[in-house]
C-alpha cells in the first residue's frame, strides 16, 4: 500500500528544490517522469542530499520516477532511495523489484502522485497554495 504523502512538487534541479523548501511546508519532492532513466540515479541522490544539507529542518520526502526501467529502480533502491515510481513493467520484473524494496525498507509506487510541476509557466506563483492547507 502506498504511503500517505504530503503534496508533491516536480523538481528539475536544486533551484526548484530550494524554491519549494523555502516555504517550510511539508512536501514531497518528485523527479520529472523518467528522470532516473535520462538523468540517472546518482544525480537524484546528490540533488536530494544537497536539499537536505540546505534545509535540514523541514520535513520532506522524495520520490524518484524510474518510468518503466526496473534496472534503474533496483539501482535507486540499492543506493538508498526509499520511494520509486515504476510503471509498465512486466509482472515478474516488478515482483523482483518489489522484493528488493521490501528487503531495503523501500516502496515501489505504481504511479506518481498528483504534483505541481515547477517547469510549468506560473507554477511558482501557485506553489504556496498547492502546498498549503486546503
Amino acid at each position: 500500500m502506498a504511503p500517505k504523502l504530503p503534496p508533491a512538487v516536480i523538481i528539475h534541479g536544486l533551484a526548484d528544490a530550494r524554491d519549494a523548501l523555502a516555504l517550510g511546508l511539508p512536501l514531497t519532492l518528485l523527479s520529472a517522469p523518467g528522470a532516473a532513466v535520462y538523468a540517472g540515479v546518482g544525480w537524484w541522490i546528490a540533488l536530494i542530499a544537497a536539499a537536505h544539507a540546505e534545509h535540514p529542518h523541514p520535513a520532506f520526502t522524495d520520490i524518484l520516477d524510474c518510468a518503466d526501467s526496473p534496472g534503474r529502480a533496483a539501482e535507486a533502491i540499492r543506493e538508498g532511495q526509499r520511494q520509486v515510481v515504476l510503471v509498465g513493467t512486466p509482472r515478474l520484473l516488478l515482483e523482483r523489484v518489489e522484493a528488493l524494496a521490501a528487503e531495503c525498507g523501500a516502496v515501489v509506487l505504481a504511479e506518481a502522485p498528483p504534483a505541481l510541476d515547477l517547469a510549468q509557466p506560473g507554477a511558482r506563483r501557485r506553489l504556496a497554495g498547492w502546498l498549503g492547507p486546503t
